[in-house]
């Protein structure tokens, strides 16, 4: 069986094939059997399998939940197309909100320590997973039906490679959501850049808090007559938008939106803005504008903009930086 995968997760998923018919490629919890109320406190493990630490902290139950925050994600590294267990997995490169449920499972000191297949070390204490397709970097709000908790965790490892098992936690979001018994069913949803952005990840389920949240990115025909509607890519005046001008996802913040924006185009019809949104994120010289773009409207236009950036000299700074990588000459606003 070959093994393609994102570098540098050899050690954690050579070891899933060796134990494959057991594990079937993912450190899990312990068994279903156990009975007792998990805590964080380890039982005798062999030495050679995976578990809890030694002497985990007696503080796990306060370990903050990861904060969301906006990372690029790019097509290359631990988002190329691999292999594991002899199945093709091809993961995820667009910023697009996914709901899935499906069992958890967890893994601890066998991979404390090691590299992740973003290339970070795994921390079993800190609020982590592994998902096999969400693009990494990501955010997650991971949800235990059976009793609601809820964690928000930090996507930065692949796994678990098994039917059935959507994420792979670390031992900290295991324990926290009380599922160091063993495989559990989940509910799963990532975080959008525009909740990160609009701050609506904070209101409990981000995916119904955030009104008009954005639709899958889809491919876009090579003639769309969207791009027809297209009425500025040039330097308009600089404007302060009055308060009815809204973003794309409706902002949970009042001040979420404030600071200094550059301006990329405006657009007479949505479908405009929304396909020339989606270009500058699939281009490649200009991928590093997608976690920071927005679409507001007003009356008369819809404008694509990239921020907020707290200062005009941050936002000059961006604006000079667009106008190479697409060619146009992108103008600064602001928004108070």
């Amino acid at each position: 069986m070959r093994f393609v995968l994102p570098a540098p997760r050899t050690a954690r998923l050579g070891w899933a094939l060796a134990v494959a018919a057991v594990l079937c490629g993912c450190a899990s919890g312990p068994s279903r059997q156990a009975t007792r109320t998990p805590s964080a406190e380890p039982r005798n493990w062999p030495a050679d399998a995976d578990g809890p630490g030694a002497n985990p902290p007696a503080d796990l139950a306060s370990v903050r939940d990861a904060e969301p925050r906006l990372e690029p994600i790019r097509a290359g590294g631990p988002n190329k197309p691999y292999q594991a267990l002899g199945r093709d997995y091809v993961p995820a490169t667009r910023d697009v909100p996914i709901s899935e449920r499906g069992l958890a499972s967890w893994y601890g000191r066998k991979f404390h320590g090691r590299r992740t297949a973003s290339g970070e070390v795994y921390d079993m204490y800190a609020m982590t997973a592994a998902h096999p397709t969400l693009p990494i970097p990501s955010y997650a709000r991971i949800r235990n039906p059976a009793n609601g908790r809820e964690v928000l965790v930090r996507v930065n490892d692949r796994g678990p490679f098994v039917a059935g098992r959507i994420v792979d936690l670390s031992y900290a979001a295991a324990f926290k959501l009380d599922l160091l018994r063993g495989v559990a069913p989940v509910e799963l949803e990532r975080i959008t850049f525009d909740e990160i952005r609009t701050g609506a990840w904070r209101s409990g389920s981000a995916r119904l808090a955030a009104a008009g949240a954005a639709a899958p990115a889809v491919d876009v025909p090579s003639q769309d007559v969207a791009f027809a509607n297209a009425l500025v890519v040039s330097p308009l005046p600089v404007v302060t938008p009055g308060a009815d001008a809204q973003p794309r996802a409706a902002a949970a913040s009042p001040d979420a939106a404030r600071g200094f924006w550059i301006q990329l185009g405006a657009f007479r019809e949505r479908d405009g803005a929304e396909s020339f949104r989606r270009r500058i994120g699939a281009d490649g010289e200009s991928s590093w504008l997608e976690p920071l773009l927005a679409i507001f409207g007003d009356a008369s236009l819809y404008r694509v903009q990239a921020g907020p950036y707290a200062s005009r000299d941050d936002a000059d700074a961006a604006a000079q930086r667009a106008r190479s990588a697409l060619a146009i000459v992108p103008i600064v606003v602001e928004r108070r």
